[in-house]
C-alpha cells in the first residue's frame, strides 16, 4: 500500500489517496471514491471500511486507488458542497455543464472544473485512465451505470437487492458519470447506498458487496473486457 496526497482541499487540507496492487502491472485499473458529497456519510463509511479491509487483505490482481474523503472540507463541515459552496458532482467539465444554479446545494461553480479537488481529479483521470470507477454516495438505493460495468452492477445488485439504472432520473450536468463514464469511456458506477442506513450495516453489507464486485473487475481481464 502506498499513501499519497492526492491534492489539497480548498482550505488547504491534504486529501489522501491509497494505492494498492502492482502499480506497474498490466492489470485492470480501478478508482474508488467516497465523500464526493460531504453530507453522505454512508459513502464515506463504506470507503473507510474498504480501506480497513484492504489493509488486512488485498489479494486482487488490480491496480487500485482509493480516495475515501474526496470532498474533505465538506465531510468535516457535514455539508454537500466543498468549502467554496460548490457541488463537486456538478462542476466537472462535461459537454452539458451549465452555470444554472437551481439551488445552492447544486451550485456548479463559476466555470467548469473551477475547484481544486476536480482539477486534481481530471488530471489524475487523464494520467491513470481507469477501467472502472466506483463512486460511493447515499440517496435512494440504486446502482447508476455509465459505461461498460453492468457485470459489476449485477454483482452488487445480487448482494444488496438494489436496482440497476442507466438514468438516475434527473439531469446531472457536470457529473462524474457523464464526464468519465459517457464522454471518456472510463466505466463509472455511482453507488447510491440507502440514506440513513445504520453505519454498522453499511460496513456489514456494502463492504463485502464491493469486495465481491472487485473480483468481477479482476476476472474481466481474462474475458478480454479490457
Amino acid at each position: 500500500m502506498n499513501v499519497k496526497t492526492f491534492c489539497k482541499s480548498k482550505i488547504g487540507l491534504p486529501i489522501l489517496s491509497y494505492h494498492f496492487g502492482d502499480l506497474n502491472a498490466s492489470t485492470p485499473k480501478v478508482l474508488i471514491m467516497g465523500g464526493v458529497h460531504g453530507d453522505e456519510i454512508e459513502g464515506v463509511t463504506a470507503a473507510l471500511g474498504l480501506l480497513d479491509s484492504f489493509l488486512q487483505d488485498f489479494s486482487y490482481k488490480l491496480n487500485l486507488t482509493l480516495i475515501p474523503t474526496f470532498n474533505l472540507d465538506g465531510v468535516l463541515a457535514k455539508q454537500r458542497t466543498n468549502a467554496n459552496g460548490v457541488d463537486l458532482n456538478r462542476n466537472l467539465p462535461t459537454k452539458d455543464w451549465s452555470p444554472e444554479i437551481k439551488t445552492e446545494r447544486y451550485h456548479p461553480g463559476t466555470h467548469p472544473c473551477s475547484e481544486p479537488e476536480n482539477q486534481a481529479l481530471v488530471a489524475y483521470l487523464d494520467s491513470f485512465k481507469p477501467h472502472f470507477i466506483l463512486s460511493l454516495h447515499s440517496w435512494f438505493p440504486v446502482l447508476n451505470v455509465n459505461g461498460n460495468c453492468h457485470d459489476e452492477a449485477q454483482c452488487l445488485a445480487k448482494w444488496t437487492g438494489y436496482k440497476i439504472d442507466t438514468d438516475i432520473g434527473y439531469p446531472t450536468p457536470g457529473s462524474l458519470g457523464t464526464y468519465a463514464g459517457l464522454e471518456r469511456g472510463y466505466s463509472t458506477l455511482t453507488y447510491e447506498i440507502e440514506r440513513g442506513l445504520a453505519l454498522d450495516q453499511v460496513l456489514a453489507v456494502h463492504v463485502p458487496a464491493i469486495r465481491e464486485c472487485l473480483k468481477v473487475t479482476e476476472h474481466s481481464l481474462n474475458k478480454g473486457k479490457f
